[in-house]
């Protein structure tokens, strides 16, 4: 695929999440999971993280970690969630900035978009907002944001050199990224990815821990951290991953 087949391909993915979330929350029981698999969705998630927020907004995950637990968020922070879908990131991060932080979250999918809009009112998040666009050009400005988290969705992109740069550029000297994602072991080429998963099921876009150590370099990252959590497919691991934007000398 091209990569604006693949994007699509991504986008209708997630749009068809959304709907599935916001059809299935119009009946007696309440919105449904989209995702059931122990290694992706909400499980991976707190009970008392999942209780203070929207249904809709655990119901919607997607991700294969909890990356607000691992970025050590602090108060009066400014945090960016790429790819941040029906919210569920964003709002624990609002939380853990508080009143004078900031959390805003990154999608390009306007389903998913309406979605998080409608869990940030029903969160009465006053310390969220929503943008759209790529994670391959944030719309955001240089040297604004102290966290970048993301949830498995750097793996989706087809032109990983760019989110790392951008992440890199909109982060101020000194901040950091808490990313959880899907990373494959080193001997595993890209055609064993692509046998272990689809694109949009995280695996098959997937980089090894060789390889996203050495795109996070080239965009200038540093202590660099990339630790496996559980395994999601032979030779392929939920990772968090960790790094700094060095400050300025």
């Amino acid at each position: 695929m091209t990569e604006q087949d693949l994007r699509e391909t991504v986008r209708a993915r997630y749009a068809a999440a959304a709907t599935t979330v916001v059809e299935s929350g119009s009946g007696c029981c309440g919105p449904q999971a989209v995702e059931v698999d122990d290694n992706f969705g909400s499980t991976l998630y707190g009970a008392d993280e999942r209780d203070e927020l929207p249904a809709e907004a655990v119901a919607a995950s997607l991700g294969c970690g909890n990356p607000t637990a691992v970025a050590e968020l602090r108060e009066g922070e400014r945090v960016l969630d790429l790819g941040s879908g029906g919210g569920i990131d964003v709002l624990l991060s609002a939380r853990r900035v508080g009143p004078t932080g900031k959390a805003y979250g990154l999608d390009m999918t306007d389903e998913m978009l309406a979605l998080a809009l409608a869990n940030k009112q029903k969160a009465s998040a006053d310390n969220v907002e929503f943008l759209k666009g790529t994670i391959e050009a944030i719309p955001l400005p240089a040297n604004t944001i102290d966290v970048v988290i993301s949830n498995c969705v750097i793996n989706l992109s087809a032109d990983k050199p760019a989110v790392f740069a951008e992440t890199f550029r909109v982060l101020v000297p000194g901040g950091r990224i808490g990313v959880s994602d899907v990373v494959a072991d080193d001997a595993l080429t890209a055609e064993q990815r692509a046998q272990r998963g689809s694109y949009v099921g995280c695996i098959a876009g997937a980089l090894s821990f060789a390889e996203y150590r050495e795109g996070l370099e080239a965009a200038g990252f540093t202590d660099i951290e990339i630790t496996p959590t559980h395994q999601v497919a032979d030779g392929m691991h939920s990772a968090i991953v960790r790094a700094l934007k060095p400050a300025r000398s």
